[in-house]
């Protein structure tokens, strides 16, 4: 959700940036949602953010760490970018929720943040001192102030909430890939099938495994086999009808649409074939609508 201000063509529910701005994109946000998700999952990409202009109400950055951040990540090797290795050298760190005033603040919302043992290891490969830059301050912005702090956190949370209620309001939230649904469920709600977001059957839909064997993904690889099996119909029917007319002899030859008519016929039945749904396993499929 955009927690920094909206774009004026901004059109998706809530959200910010590329492939959300109405003049570029007229499918739902939950098409773009979906499709992320399943490649993040599919590829073992993991997902990083960086925060905007403000940190705490003591760090301003004219542009955002953004700017910097980049930098880091461009030079750590692939081992290093993994969010698993990253956590078992403890060079993230989780925020867990905790109660201030008799309210539960919910940070664990803000996931994991880069700890010094981070900076120490990585930073220096930009900086030639890198605690000047992260310190203290933007690292654990809480230190500036706790109160604040904690305000931001309930404001990123109520906001997460108006956001994921507009899927329930136009329907979309139906279309989302199980994950995505139950994560939207508990956005709204607070529970989803009576879970919350630290339990472990609901952090499980967030595996690759999961998202394989579940009924929602097949459907969009049996989707997807439709369509192919569409395309190459088209194909050899347009083959065979330009073969079948008695002009173009010269230019049949040529074009060799004979040997085309073959091959796209073998891509049908391959296609057509139900072992093809095998072959799919492990892409995108594609949406149903």
């Amino acid at each position: 959700s955009a927690l920094s201000g909206k774009s004026p063509s901004t059109t998706s529910a809530g959200s910010e940036g590329a492939l959300t701005k109405g003049p570029f994109n007229c499918l739902r946000p939950m098409t773009d949602l979906n499709n992320a998700l399943v490649s993040y999952l599919l590829t073992g990409l993991a997902g990083f953010s960086t925060p905007a202009g403000h940190i705490g109400t003591s760090v301003r950055v004219d542009h955002d760490i953004s700017l910097l951040i980049p930098e880091i990540w461009c030079r750590l090797s692939p081992q290093e970018r993994s969010a698993k290795f990253l956590i078992e050298e403890q060079l993230l760190e989780r925020l867990e929720d905790y109660t201030q005033n008799g309210k539960v603040i919910p940070a664990s919302r803000l996931g994991w943040r880069i700890t010094s043992r981070f900076i120490r290891r990585f930073a220096g490969r930009v900086f030639d001192n890198p605690s000047k830059v992260f310190d203290t301050a933007i690292l654990k912005p809480e230190a500036q102030d706790e109160a604040a702090f904690a305000d931001g956190v309930l404001y990123i949370a109520e906001n997460q909430q108006k956001i994921a209620a507009q899927y329930f309001e136009d329907g979309s939230v139906d279309l989302a890939c199980p994950p995505l649904k139950a994560l939207l469920h508990i956005m709204v709600h607070g529970t989803w099938e009576g879970k919350t977001v630290h339990d472990p059957e609901f952090r499980k839909l967030f595996t690759l495994e999961s998202l394989l064997s579940s009924d929602w993904y097949t459907e969009r690889l049996r989707t997807r086999q439709e369509r192919e099996q569409l395309l190459w119909q088209r194909h050899v029917q347009a083959l065979q009808t330009f073969l079948n007319n008695n002009e173009f002899a010269e230019e049949k030859k040529i074009l060799n649409i004979a040997g085309r008519l073959e091959y796209a016929q073998q891509q049908l039945n391959r296609v057509i074939a139900p072992d093809y749904l095998s072959e799919l396993q492990g892409t995108l499929g594609a949406d149903r609508l």
